[in-house]
């Protein structure tokens, strides 16, 4: 009959199509040919028995193919070709055979090009090629090949369904799906794979109802989808669901709806899934013991469980003992995780890999490279897990020497490098290595493409993420939904509204993730009401996209609706993340409402997050900023602390004036063998100054570089100017900024400046407000300071002149305003307000104080009032300062004996301190006042700063 190689083969295609589909003739040919021969062969049949060299040849072209599919399963791609090349006859199944091994290897040229050589091939070649196309994400290429079939059944078209909701374009998908001139619950199956892969389980809720037919694949898929989505509930539900029709599940099925509960972490319906896994005869299967393994380590609180479960086991493979090595280092028990690791016979490379990971992530990669250095022959997974660790313990150099000595590379060792620069703040080193990357000849995996995004977003590099947008349209992959979110992301940081509306409005699919990156590149853009108008607009809502508008309200000082947003998604049922309550409690503390803040305290314990690192700090750095003693409570009860968490109190002490305490708990950190950071030198040396400890300041000082070889930043040398200008020394503070070996800025001269206020240094304090004036042209409160000297000096006509500068630059003074938490409800106060509600009730209680307080000994300071008006105007002046209005309106207010708690934009001034401290006394209460510097603590007529602030 010819060689089946040849150009023009009539054999029969291994599915009984033709390679004519669309001309009969050849195939009427084949037909007359083919009953010619089979007439033949009967007759030859009873004169004597076939050949047995004809048999051999149908085994040797079977063991051909086999041999192919061998070399092509191990990578050896070369050496399958020479096997191909070196057949006698190739069946259409060899030629399929060889153009799939080019196909799944990535090598679509090579499977093209052999395609074209079979004139066409059938449609099992065609489809092949398709699928290898969509896999890469080719869409284009994938649809030419769909366009030029001459026949199409429907695994063609579920390939090309596939292909699309593969490469995340559900429109298409769904465009193709409805044309379909038949579908089989394949077809139904691929569609419903599409909706729940792109997150968009309403639609995969609707088509699962509509399907005429389902089978295990559907159910499996919707469960998957729940859980790939975080509705770990729905998931259960579903299963539950299935098992009431009579579903019974199978390996997969089951391996699913464990992946579910291992989201779910409930340790009850995973107990209550054991008694139908023992009916079914599951639980003994390897594969599902395994994934109820890992269901059980998942959950922190379930670990001595999953270890019963893990003996218990009658069979174990590698990835069973992976599990259990990764599950115990996952919850901080490494040395139980390396005795498990030596009771492995094989120590696999999956169980290598487990342990050099939790050795990494436990900050161990000393002993994680020890490991490593004892494979004998370690691969491309074991290096990649090595540089991973170095990555993630921020030793990025050394993950660069291990990357360049691995002997082979994959795609996920250039992601991971990619990545690791990029997370490490070396984004310049991640887009060299992209570049490297595309001159080696590869195109970047989607990993690689997103990390370079997050690269060129981290350094504002938009031109160079122009580039990498056309290397992703080049690799066939901008349609792509990480891809555009990414692009979305990248574009908003780098300012450009304009594409990053280009590359949204050009999304074929648009899941959750893409609306909160698109809502990001807004609020990023300060574009808060449009923010806020496609947030209202979405059809769902994450935790993420919560976490998105909640931060951004937050950022934007909006607090009020930052706090409303988070009741309203309490009321959506959407459970809180650690960042929105570390988010909230920030808000609580900048704006010193301590309710609300116990509040979300107690949020927090209610779901199991009090314990959490981040959102104990935060919880911390609240009441500290609230003047709460809460603050030392949280403190005792963390069991786990970092670096963060001394800073915060040693941060905390100093805001309240207690350096002492501050100096003490950094020996209790030094006794913990924390090490501490530049942030830990700030707040002690701010300890130091608000307690006026100068010699204990050098101290710190001088340790900062001697003991630890910390560089002196600018904040260092601010905190020790205005130390020293504190306790007097205005002409050595002014020496030292002189002295200093960086340029000061304007933090510095303003510490100057503020000495210079309290000491009445009118010469340095001019030079100080000069640099200033100059640094910082619009920031009234320079010229204020410089003012105030000038008026406490009696020096009128500087004051006039200060004024006069204020006026040509057009600054204007920021007005002083006070607020209190009263019952749930914030008020505020602002200095010269007589618009308040209850400002005749207010007036009359200051002027009653006022007559009071006199008797007692308080004499109103009019030093900075304006000297062209009489001293009674000044004093009236004086009283309608705002933190006066808001201490008489809490004394009008509260019980008696009760505390008032005050929060102030701006430094209390020196006669609103005398007359707290006076009104402390006569009325027995206990006053808290947060000004712009610190906390002072009003009791009985003396203040915690001792009237040094």
């Amino acid at each position: 009959m010819g060689d089946a190689s040849g150009p023009r083969s009539w054999l029969l295609h291994f599915d009984g199509s033709s390679p004519y589909p669309n001309s009969t003739k050849p195939m009427s040919r084949y037909l007359l040919l083919r009953r010619q021969l089979t007439a033949a062969a009967g007759g030859a049949a009873v004169a004597a028995p076939l050949p047995a060299r004809r048999v051999h040849r149908v085994f040797d072209k079977t063991a051909h193919t086999d041999r192919i599919q061998e070399l092509a399963g191990l990578g050896r791609l070369r050496e399958a070709r020479e096997v191909f090349d070196a057949m006698p006859h190739r069946g259409i199944f060899a030629w399929n055979t060889m153009i799939s091994a080019y196909c799944t290897s990535g090598m679509l040229e090579d499977a093209r090009a052999l395609a074209d050589a079979i004139s066409g091939g059938n449609v099992r070649t065609t489809t092949i090629l398709l699928s290898g196309y969509a896999r890469l994400g080719r869409v284009l290429d994938a649809r030419r090949v769909f366009d030029g079939m001459r026949e199409r059944n429907t695994v063609a078209w579920n390939a090309m369904v596939s292909c699309y909701v593969r490469n995340g374009d559900i429109t298409m998908a769904r465009r193709m799906f409805d044309s379909m001139p038949s579908r089989n619950v394949i077809s139904w199956n691929s569609m419903l794979t599409g909706y729940c892969h792109s997150r968009q389980m309403v639609d995969a809720w609707r088509l699962f109802e509509h399907m005429p037919e389902r089978n295990l694949a559907s159910w499996t898929v919707m469960i998957s989808g729940y859980t790939r989505t975080d509705q770990h509930r729905k998931a259960w539900d579903i299963f539950r669901m299935m098992h009431r029709e009579g579903v019974s599940p199978d390996q997969s099925n089951f391996v699913s709806v464990l992946l579910a509960l291992t989201g779910l972490q409930d340790l009850s319906v995973l107990e209550g899934l054991r008694p139908l896994a023992l009916k079914t005869g599951f639980e003994s299967d390897l594969v599902i013991g395994t994934s109820m393994l890992n269901a059980y380590t998942r959950d922190a609180g379930a670990l001595d469980i999953a270890v019963k479960f893990f003996e218990g086991m009658p069979e174990r493979n590698e990835y069973t003992w992976s599990t259990m090595i990764a599950g115990l280092s996952h919850g901080g028990r490494i040395d139980a995780a390396i005795a498990v690791y030596d009771r492995d016979p094989v120590k696999s490379i999956p169980c290598q890999t487990a342990l050099l990971t939790g050795l990494a992530r436990c900050g161990r990669i000393a002993d994680a490279r020890i490991l490593f250095e004892q494979i004998p022959d370690p691969g491309v997974v074991s290096w990649n897990a090595m540089i991973t660790g170095y990555m993630q313990n921020r030793m990025v150099d050394e993950a660069k020497e291990l990357f360049d000595r691995m002997p082979f590379r994959n795609t996920i060792s250039w992601a991971g490098m990619i990545a690791g620069y990029a997370q490490n703040g070396r984004s310049e080193d991640a887009l060299d290595l992209l570049q490297a990357l595309h001159r080696n000849g590869m195109l970047p995996s989607l990993s690689s493409l997103t990390s370079s995004f997050f690269a060129c977003s981290n350094i504002g590099a938009l031109e160079t993420g122009r580039q990498v947008h056309s290397l992703a349209v080049k690799a066939g992959c901008q349609f792509n939904s990480y891809v555009c979110n990414a692009l979305v992301t990248m574009y908003g940081k780098c300012r450009n509204l304009e594409y990053v509306r280009q590359v949204f409005n050009g999304m074929r699919v648009k899941d959750t993730v893409s609306w909160n990156s698109f809502i990001s590149a807004l609020v990023h853009n300060n574009m808060m009401e449009d923010a806020r108008h496609i947030f209202d607009n979405m059809l769902s809502w994450d935790v993420v996209s919560w976490t998105t508008i909640i931060s951004a309200y937050a950022q934007a000082e909006r607090g009020n609706e930052a706090v409303e947003f988070f009741k309203t998604m309490l009321h959506e049922h959407e459970l809180p993340n650690s960042q929105i309550l570390t988010i909230l409690l920030s808000v609580c503390g900048s704006v010193g409402v301590s309710k609300l803040g116990q509040q979300i305290h107690t949020v927090a314990i209610k779901h199991g997050m009090d314990s959490e690192l981040i959102v104990a700090n935060a919880l911390m750095s609240m009441y500290f900023k609230c003047g709460s003693a809460d603050s030392h409570k949280v403190f005792d009860s963390m069991e786990e602390r970092d670096i963060f968490t001394w800073n915060t109190f040693i941060t905390g002490c100093a805001q309240h004036g207690l350096g002492r305490q501050a100096i003490n708990m950094y020996k209790h950190m030094e006794s913990a063998g924390v090490l501490p950071n530049g942030v830990t030198f700030v707040g002690l040396l701010n300890a130091c100054s608000h307690a006026g400890l100068v010699d204990e300041g050098w101290q710190f000082f001088k340790s900062l570089s001697r003991d630890y070889g910390l560089t002196p930043l600018l904040e260092h040398y601010a905190c020790m100017v205005d130390l020293l200008g504190r306790t007097g020394d205005v002409q050595g503070a002014e020496q030292f900024i002189y002295d200093m070996p960086i340029e000061p800025d304007a933090v510095i001269w303003s510490a100057l400046l503020g000495a210079c206020k309290i000491h009445k240094n009118a010469e340095i304090g001019r030079r100080a407000a000069e640099k200033l004036f100059t640094t910082e042209p619009s920031n009234a409160g320079n010229y204020v300071m410089l003012s105030n000297i000038y008026s406490s000096l009696g020096m009128w006509v500087e004051v006039a002149e200060v004024r006069r500068i204020m006026k040509r630059q057009g600054v204007t003074k920021e007005p002083g305003c006070s607020w209190m938490q009263i019952r749930n409800e914030v008020h505020s106060f602002i200095t010269g307000d007589k618009q308040y509600e209850q400002i005749k009730e207010i007036e009359s209680t200051l002027q009653d104080l006022y007559t009071l307080l006199r008797s007692t000994g308080y004499v109103p300071d009019t030093e900075f009032v304006l000297h062209d008006i009489d001293e009674e105007q000044k004093q009236s002046s004086l009283l309608y300062h705002s933190e006066k209005l808001a201490v008489a309106y809490g004394l009008l207010v509260t019980p008696k004996g009760m505390p008032i708690q005050i929060m102030k934009n701006l430094r209390i001034c020196g006669d609103c301190h005398t007359f707290i401290k006076f009104v402390s006394h006569v009325t027995k209460r206990h006053i808290d006042i947060r000004d712009g510097n610190r906390f002072h603590h009003f009791r009985n007529g003396s203040c915690s700063c001792g009237d040094f602030w």
